[in-house]
């Protein structure tokens, strides 16, 4: 369909025509007369039938907007974080390993383009995968345009799918065992990839959050516990990862929202002696990721160990490692190097001394600023308790201090005593000569 021009007399016509074939030949069947050309310039109707045409072309539009120095906006895509993320991607040789271990299965779609689209809208607008499907819409991202919703669901579905392999170490408990999913893979190849001749692991950092779920999402997956989002009202799970010094994530784990911190830390050093290659092991751990089961699972593995003691339930700290007479040492941070230091937030040198119960060693340190916080904070909740507020005594820190007398409160002297030594003061227990 076409427009042509008829000349009559001088006169020139405007046709709207179109080709259709006669027996097997192709002729022109006038479809409408327009008018004289002449007579529809000078009218302006020419231009209006023009205007009235383009705007059912996005082409034309544009072109029009653009001769008449205008911009006219049909359609945009944010290309920015794709294609930063996808240069990580590749660097880090993910799309490889993806492409390796998913090489076996025929899923009819890119598994990688579809693992890519959820991470990145992890990372740029968190959300479920439904979510996801629509979220990429609005994003430049290359090969990801045909990606279904059933497509995203097979491949979270393929990632966490758990795998059986031969000789794999139990965790440290039923509760804390977690099978082994092509996840694992992915970490355990990602971490091969980088390592070279003269690398090594040697320091990691570890560290569990929780992760709570909305709407109907957990009553299958979620389970109550102590919520580190304070979200006691929500059934979560419970999510451990693993850095390098440098702050790259090495592994990561998840177990049920009510499982505690204490017992995620032994299967974690198992996962990463067995299959990281690591083989000097140091356990250096704070009070709230160990227990007495825990302490005893290291001891039975051989590993090294510097841990944190629970000084007001360790019977031993309170009634032989605190009262044991004995001179401080004081040791100053590498930061420092010296006894003083022009910067007035610098840490303060430590007093330590080294105490022997049995075959136990120990480490006693002792920070002079800390110790007078500690009692500055201790005598302004004895004077709080000592105007009878009772709000207070719903405190589990300030009620310490306090003793029942009939249906009275009263303060605990032997307590208030007691707590002062504390002061300042923490226990490391330790098998190294460190």
């Amino acid at each position: 369909m076409f427009i042509r021009t008829q000349t009559n007399a001088n006169r020139t016509y405007l046709l709207l025509v179109e080709n259709q074939r006669v027996n097997g030949r192709i002729q022109q069947r006038v479809l409408a007369r327009l008018g004289r050309l002449d007579e529809l310039r000078a009218s302006g109707e020419l231009d209006r039938l023009l205007a009235s045409l383009g705007r059912f072309s996005e082409k034309l539009a544009v072109l029009g907007a653009h001769a008449e120095g205008e911009c006219l906006t049909v359609g945009e895509r944010i290309i920015g974080p794709a294609l930063i993320f996808e240069r990580l991607w590749q660097e880090l040789g993910i799309d490889r390993v993806l492409a390796e271990l998913a090489g076996q299965r025929r899923f009819g779609f890119s598994l990688e383009r579809a693992v890519f689209v959820s991470v990145l809208h992890r990372l740029v607008a968190p959300g479920s995968d439904r979510s996801a499907q629509k979220w990429k819409s609005a994003y430049a991202i290359a090969e990801a345009e045909g990606l279904q919703l059933h497509q995203f669901y097979r491949a979270m579905g393929w990632l966490g799918e758990a795998i059986i392999e031969a000789g794999a170490p139990g965790a440290a408990s039923e509760e804390a065992r977690a099978p082994r999913t092509r996840k694992d893979w992915i970490e355990e190849r990602l971490f091969d990839r980088r390592r070279d001749l003269f690398s090594a692991l040697d320091v990691v950092f570890f560290d569990t959050t929780s992760i709570y779920f909305e709407g109907e999402g957990g009553e299958s997956l979620g389970q109550y516990g102590h919520s580190k989002d304070h979200r006691p009202d929500l059934k979560q799970r419970v999510v451990g990862v693993v850095v390098d010094n440098q702050g790259r994530p090495i592994m990561s784990q998840m177990w049920p929202g009510n499982m505690a911190d204490v017992k995620s830390l032994v299967p974690v050093v198992d996962r990463l002696r067995t299959y990281f290659k690591v083989n000097e092991i140091c356990v250096v751990a704070d009070r709230g990721m160990i227990s007495a089961a825990t302490i005893k699972q290291i001891k039975a593995r051989g590993w090294q160990y510097i841990l944190g003691v629970r000084m007001r339930r360790l019977k031993e700290a309170n009634e032989a490692l605190l009262a044991r007479a004995g001179r401080y040492e004081e040791v100053y941070p590498m930061a420092l190097g010296q006894p003083q230091s022009e910067d007035s937030k610098a840490p303060s040198a430590l007093k330590v001394k080294e105490v022997w119960v049995e075959d136990r060693r120990y480490v006693v340190c002792l920070n002079d600023d800390q110790a007078s916080k500690d009692r500055h904070d201790r005598e302004a909740i004895v004077a709080a308790l000592k105007q009878g507020d009772k709000q207070l005594i719903g405190n589990r820190g300030y009620r310490k201090f306090v003793k029942a007398s009939g249906e009275r409160f009263a303060l605990d002297e032997d307590k208030i005593k007691a707590e002062a030594r504390f002061d300042g003061k923490w226990v490391l227990t330790t098998n190294t000569p460190l």
